[in-house]
């Protein structure tokens, strides 16, 4: 019976966005996941619900208020017309990437791995590509920002969605996986990772 402790191990959601999927870069990116010692512990192909996408961005109205601010001050630099408040434009920022989510099919990915939430999110970078570190993957894959998105009145194409903590991890997990489709097994990473037993190597 391996000897290494499961508690080290975390679960996180990945969505491969349309973009992605349109560009053939699906296995790069399960491949920069498995490099790091990340394991693919559910898959799913297909053209997310509607429904199940606001769920999944749920937002509140303080959100929605200060992402509409922003859109507001870029349609004011270009000398845009501001016809609704910024809570509304906040609101079509959802709506935008709900369409987009839902305009071609997208790879859902459970991972799993030692930290995996923060792992995940330095792999993926900052949400905006354009300010994104070179040798993540918005940050080598793609060069979109806001303030062209907001005024192009679409969501960001930022290639990837990963949960930013363990509690939303586990709530969007929830959201398009059943607890039978996550399958539990171990590979050498978990032993060479974790098992104890491997320490004497270094000696």
């Amino acid at each position: 019976m391996s000897t290494y402790p499961r508690t080290q191990n975390q679960q996180t959601f990945v969505f491969i966005k349309p973009d992605a999927i349109q560009r053939s870069l699906t296995g790069t990116f399960i491949q920069k996941f498995e490099n790091a010692g990340l394991k693919v512990v559910a898959s799913k192909f297909m053209i997310p619900e509607e429904a199940k996408l606001w769920v999944h961005y749920n937002k509140s109205d303080e959100w929605y208020t200060q992402k509409g601010q922003n859109t507001i001050n870029n349609l004011q630099e270009k000398g845009i017309e501001i016809t609704k408040p910024a809570i509304d434009y906040g609101k079509d920022i959802i709506k935008s990437l709900i369409e987009f989510m839902t305009a071609g099919p997208v790879m859902a990915l459970v991972l799993e791995g030692n930290e995996a939430v923060d792992v995940v999110v330095k792999l993926v970078g900052s949400t905006e590509p354009k300010s994104s570190d070179v040798g993540t993957i918005r940050g080598d894959y793609t060069t979109d920002s806001y303030k062209i998105s907001n005024i192009d009145r679409r969501a960001v194409r930022n290639l990837m969605h990963c949960s930013d903590t363990p509690e939303n991890a586990k709530t969007e997990i929830g959201i398009w996986f059943e607890p039978s489709e996550i399958v539990k097994y171990n590979n050498v990473n978990d032993i060479i990772l974790y098992d104890v037993s491997w320490s004497h190597i270094a000696n």
